[in-house]
């Protein structure tokens, strides 16, 4: 085995973050240091422990400075208690006058996921514990109903032959009428569809389709009619019916814990500030029609709080009235969380280090924390920048002057971050959330179309368009668009972005579009539509027809990969807007992320974007989404990754560009590690080494 510094000289800094987001999405979390915040986890375990109890639904707030590691601490909360509550992640809301379907939105996306160890969805668990205590309360005469009961998840048979053409209906109905019986029908909303759909979540071939109603997607007649429903949840009264009813019958099973994350991107007031009241009428709502069973987290940043909640009637910030705060951690919390990042390289030495933390050391930390106390990033960022002054010079086999800090002496300020490692890491990031972004986002129709506006909005914002305004069309649909001012014209260009398969909600919106040209609102409408436009007999196709078809208005399929590419921009700015991104040490803020997206030319490689001739196609490095085999963003990403580390192992660098890119083969890897060496962009140390031993650095340009 090799030394410890040799393994340092090869290794990635273990230290390098990632950017705040989504926890349901971290497939594997940083790891977790058991006495950090341990209060606040067992305070939150207490309320859960209260609610799983007498089934009353709680609100409590939780806020933190930024770095204290709020969204990560979520994601350990979901991770401890899984096996007792549902866990829900709620996003920041673009408009406060579309909350409930918001919530409903992703309540459903949370619950369609699989828990740890699972097999089944959080929704099937859910559906399957509330049936059990159904079971459990019939009567011992009563066992016929609980062996029917088993057999609608396939546990028993118990018709065969002719009758057994008939079971699904028959099943349907009798789970019907055991919910109405066992549940009853009062505060139940819409109850015979609801049950009903809750039913066909038991049959695989309707399980996505009763999903995608249950969340409120625009569903054409022959989906309703497949589900038995009369109308999709289009409206916020139905949105909050539908979420009453969860409430409803999960009173009796585990609690719900409905998350709301990263408030610092909602929706916000005239004024500028953050529309918290919004979401307190929510938590109101809740609170007065005594739904059941709810855990409500608010987390948010403190100076947010402090400066946004002065404007939140008094009695609806009574009903959350457990504050729970996250506070800095200790010298010694501090000293296990970098041990813990560490742990992975001493793995592999021989010998094993004597300190936890090599080669940092306790004497460096008490140097620059006086107060013995700072918030988890503040460490990682000490350890970040220490680790590569140590890397640096164990690379330079020591012929560099010692760092000052390894003999207990203070370390320097960092020097200001170049430009060029902002940019390397910045892509870095941008393609391990664009792989998250294109595991999540497997259908552009998962997202409903005002967040598709809004992130359309936050990518024109970045490419500098000028006078962008939302809600072109007036109506029900009005926050499917927006229109801005065209590129170096007068002409003012409008949007509209559908992807609802209800032709009746198609032809609406139609209509509208029609309206905004009448009143010359824009000059030019682009219509975004990835699906049908339905038959040419219908009234939406023929309104359709007459305003696209020759003339200056178009019609744009946006294919998936733009989707990703705003979704994955847009993750950035809640990041940002969090005060949560930070790159080379610094903090960045909404500016300076625009800035990077325009230098980068990330966003140049959306073909929606090129359609809409807010870029060229001609710009970036042509990577379109469309070439099968493109090497030049793995060889992007190597220079990148070596750029962002300055030193590491040859094999380090395989390795990591492999996880990355499965579909390139090693031999091409290393012929694009020939190429960056012919262009003097970087350099293998002892080139005739073996590969295991092969170091390659930078190339340092002399001034």
């Amino acid at each position: 085995m090799a030394t410890i510094d040799e393994v340092i000289k090869k290794s990635l800094n273990p230290f390098d973050n990632q950017a705040a987001g989504n926890f349901w999405e971290e497939e594997e979390s940083p790891p977790t240091v058991e006495s950090i915040h341990q209060k606040p986890l067992t305070q939150i375990k207490s309320v859960l422990a209260e609610v799983a109890q007498d089934h009353q639904t709680r609100s409590l707030i939780l806020y933190g400075d930024a770095g204290t590691g709020k969204t990560h601490f979520l994601g350990q909360l979901k991770q401890q208690l899984n096996d007792q509550a549902f866990f829900v992640y709620i996003e920041p809301f673009s408009e406060s006058d579309r909350i409930w379907r918001h919530i409903l939105r992703h309540t459903v996306d949370s619950l369609v996921n699989a828990p740890a160890r699972q097999a089944d969805s959080q929704l099937i668990l859910w559906l399957k514990s509330s049936l059990s205590t159904i079971e459990k309360g019939l009567k011992s005469e009563q066992q016929s109903l609980r062996e029917r009961i088993k057999g609608i998840f396939g546990q028993t048979k118990t018709d065969t032959g002719r009758d057994a053409a008939k079971q699904p209906l028959r099943d349907r109905q009798f789970f019907i009428d055991i919910l109405k019986k066992t549940i009853g029908t009062t505060g139940i909303y819409n109850a015979n569809e609801f049950f009903g759909v809750l039913y066909d979540l038991t049959n695989p071939d309707l399980y996505s389709l009763a999903c995608e109603w249950l969340k409120g997607d625009d569903l054409d007649e022959e989906s309703l009619k497949k589900l038995r429903v009369k109308q999709s949840i289009d409206d916020e009264d139905k949105a909050r019916g539908i979420l009453g009813n969860f409430s409803k019958i999960s009173a009796k099973t585990q609690p719900i814990v409905l998350c709301f994350d990263q408030l610092d991107s909602i929706a916000r007031l005239p004024d500028g500030s953050l529309d918290l009241q919004a979401l307190f009428n929510v938590n109101s709502t809740i609170y007065n029609g005594r739904w059941k069973n709810f855990l409500i987290i608010i987390s948010i940043r403190t100076e947010n709080w402090y400066n946004n909640s002065k404007r939140v009637h008094p009695s609806d910030i009574d009903r959350a009235s457990i504050r729970i705060p996250l506070k800095r951690i200790t010298l010694e919390e501090g000293e296990a969380l970098l041990a813990s990042r560490l742990y992975p390289l001493h793995n592999q030495a021989n010998p094993k280090p004597t300190s936890l933390i090599y080669p940092l050391n306790r004497q460096v930390l008490e140097k620059v924390f006086l107060s013995r106390k700072a918030t988890p990033r503040d460490f990682l960022t000490l350890g970040k920048q220490l680790f590569q002054d140590y890397k640096e010079w164990v690379f330079r086999d020591k012929q560099l002057p010692q760092p000052k800090w390894f003999d207990g002496g203070a370390p320097p300020p960092p020097p200001p971050p170049p430009p060029d490692k902002i940019k390397a890491e910045f892509q870095l990031l941008w393609q391990q959330e664009y792989e998250k972004v294109q595991g999540k986002n497997t259908k552009i129709t998962l997202l409903a179309a005002p967040d598709l506006i809004w992130m359309l909005q936050q990518a024109l914002e970045a490419l500098q368009v000028q006078d962008i305004k939302p809600k072109l069309i007036s109506g029900k649909y009005a926050s499917y668009s927006l229109s801005y001012q065209q590129p170096g014209k007068r002409e003012r260009v409008g949007i509209v972005w559908t992807e609802d398969s209800n032709m009746t909600s198609f032809f609406n919106v139609m209509n509208a579009c029609q309206k905004a040209i009448q009143q010359n609102l824009c000059q030019t409408m682009y219509l975004l539509r990835a699906g049908g436009v339905g038959k040419p007999n219908l009234a939406g196709n023929q309104l359709y027809q007459q305003i696209f078809t020759y003339t200056n208005h178009r019609h744009i399929k946006p294919n998936l990969s733009s989707v990703h590419y705003l979704a994955t921009y847009h993750s950035f700015v809640n990041s940002v807007e969090a005060n949560e991104l930070v790159l080379a040490g610094k903090t960045i803020n909404l500016q300076e992320l625009q800035t990077l997206i325009r230098e980068c030319n990330l966003l140049y490689k959306c073909t929606l974007l090129q359609d809409l001739k807010i870029v060229s196609k001609t710009s970036g490095d042509g990577d379109n989404g469309n070439e099968k085999h493109d090497l030049q963003p793995v060889k992007t990403f190597m220079l990148d990754l070596v750029t962002n580390q300055g030193f590491m192992g040859v094999p380090t660098l395989i390795k990591e560009t492999k996880v990355h890119f499965p579909l390139v083969k090693e031999s091409e890897i290393q012929q694009l590690i020939r190429e960056l060496c012919q262009e003097q962009k970087v350099e293998i140390f002892d080139p005739k080494a073996k590969l295991q031993d092969q170091l390659i650095c930078l190339v340092t340009k002399k001034k």
